[in-house]
């Protein structure tokens, strides 16, 4: 693709990025059949190719965004399926981000989105008041009907039936494998993950502690910074990915790490590009160094001694979660770990959609969202499994929302068929 940034332009490096992306896309299309709002919606505006055509003339012309240019780039999951598809190479999520980072800094949205999206900035990464507020939404589901916002009825929604109490596991200490030490690791505990399923981390802790890893929470780490940098909210997002860099930079400079273990893939995507977020600061050198560090748990698991199970006659069918598959590339390692402890595994047809949740997606655009979720576990129960898996909180929240099969997580899974217990949702 042909551009004309100017000189001037260009000396802003998110620009200067976006110029470079811009100039890699051939405008082969191939990113639409895969993009899950243009299949739903079947509008060029609505796939990757017409937004990064609506991201380019906004940014070069320097022009203030329009109310219909925001709402096809709202409407990206940035799921980054176009990405796996793309035969130049074209890094749509950088060009995204910096699209949304552009639109929040020129774009007046109506009182009632900007209101919208602050009380989701100022929830959801912080799980004490997102403990407070699932509390209030279960008080106020029964009365959803009677809430005129299809968004604040899809908030409702989102409240569990119980909301679990707080695992003293997430607070910062350090726990000693049971047997032999091979690594030293850090656990990413998250945010929302703790307020909405404690069982997760719980699994993750005993699960690496059985085959030789010390486990480290590391003071002052918490949030990864991606709700509000997919928000565009760019000081906010650097604002708690620094404290996650200073965090694990004082354990690797202290007792050592061999890795930063990240059990939600949406986070590990985000964390992973700690590098290139913040490239031109002062914590370049150490963002990019936990960027290296940061791993998907399974990625961890492949390496380590994980004993071959007998077979369970458990049918699992797993979810690729987008974040995963897409975002980071893995798309196997979940897959070979379950099927190496005894289960069978199942994909659904179409296993490179998102399931609709994308973060903060099923909450902002309820419609699409639930659309997406209908077709995702359509192909997930044609399966007929006994148990659904994903790697990614939002994911299974949203799966779960939809079907009446259990959904866990792959940790839980793995710790269960190597002597840890039950999945809660099993037993149930």
């Amino acid at each position: 693709m042909q551009t004309n940034f100017t000189p001037e332009q260009l000396k802003d490096s998110g620009t200067a990025r976006a110029n470079e992306i811009l100039r890699n896309c051939v405008h082969c299309g191939f990113c639409t059949a895969t993009c899950p709002t243009y299949q739903i919606l079947g509008d060029e505006l609505d796939g990757p190719r017409g937004r990064i055509y609506q991201i380019k003339d906004m940014i070069e012309n320097d022009r203030v965004p329009d109310k219909k240019t925001v709402m096809h780039i709202d409407r990206c999951l940035s799921c980054l399926a176009c990405m796996t598809t793309c035969p130049s190479g074209v890094h749509y999520m950088h060009l995204v981000d910096h699209a949304r980072e552009y639109i929040e800094n020129n774009y007046k949205r109506p009182l009632t989105d900007r209101a919208l999206r602050w009380v989701l900035a100022k929830i959801l990464p912080y799980p004490m008041r997102f403990r407070v507020a699932l509390l209030g939404a279960k008080i106020a589901k029964p009365f959803k009907a009677l809430v005129p916002d299809a968004r604040l009825r899809a908030m409702l929604e989102m409240a569990p039936k119980e909301i679990p109490p707080v695992s003293r596991n997430d607070d910062p200490q350090t726990f000693a494998p049971t047997g032999e030490k091979k690594m030293r690791v850090a656990l990413m505990t998250g945010c929302a993950q703790k307020a909405l399923n404690t069982d997760i981390n719980d699994a993750t802790i005993r699960l690496l502690r059985r085959f030789g890893c010390e486990v480290v929470i590391a003071e002052g780490a918490g949030c990864c910074g991606a709700l509000t940098h997919h928000m565009g909210k760019t000081s906010e997002s650097h604002a708690t990915a620094e404290k996650n860099i200073d965090a694990w930079t004082a354990e690797a400079d202290g007792s050592g790490l061999d890795s930063i273990v990240i059990n939600t893939s949406g986070c590990g995507t985000t964390v992973k590009d700690y590098g290139h977020m913040f490239r031109d600061s002062g914590k370049a050198v150490a963002a990019a160094k936990v960027a290296d560090l940061a791993q998907d748990v399974s990625e961890l698991l492949m390496k380590l001694d994980i004993p071959e199970g007998a077979a369970k006659g458990i049918r699992v069918a797993y979810h690729a979660a987008c974040s995963l598959q897409h975002g980071q590339q893995i798309k196997t390692f979940p897959k070979d770990l379950l099927k190496r402890v005894g289960f069978e595994v199942v994909e659904p047809a179409d296993s490179h959609l998102c399931c609709g949740s994308a973060g903060t997606y099923n909450l902002m655009q309820p419609k699409i969202s639930k659309e997406l979720k209908r077709r995702k576990v359509d192909t997930l129960e044609a399966k007929n499994p006994d148990i659904i898996a994903a790697g990614n909180i939002g994911c299974m929240m949203q799966i779960g929302g939809g079907t009446g099969v259990p959904v866990v997580h792959t940790v839980e899974l793995l710790d269960w068929a190597t002597g840890g217990p039950k999945p809660r949702a099993l037993v149930e």
